[in-house]
């Protein structure tokens, strides 16, 4: 299940592949830009927010494992 960092990340990567599209359509290098610059913070918004998950499904199963 995604988390809320997995879900904004996938957002602005989206929103910023789309910003890029526009801008080499209209030939606009600033929209371009920040079209890859939205992405970027997008992949890392998600590698923090599948980090944040992996974390917590290790502590739920370490928390399994004590509760044995």
């Amino acid at each position: 299940m995604w988390n809320k960092d997995e879900v904004r990340g996938k957002t602005d990567k989206v929103k910023g592949n789309i910003k890029e599209s526009v801008g080499e359509a209209t030939n606009d290098e600033r929209l371009r830009n920040e079209g890859q610059a939205d992405q970027a913070e997008g992949d890392v918004k998600n590698a923090v927010g599948k980090g944040r998950r992996k974390v917590g499904q290790a502590i739920n199963e370490l928390g399994d494992k004590i509760g044995r």
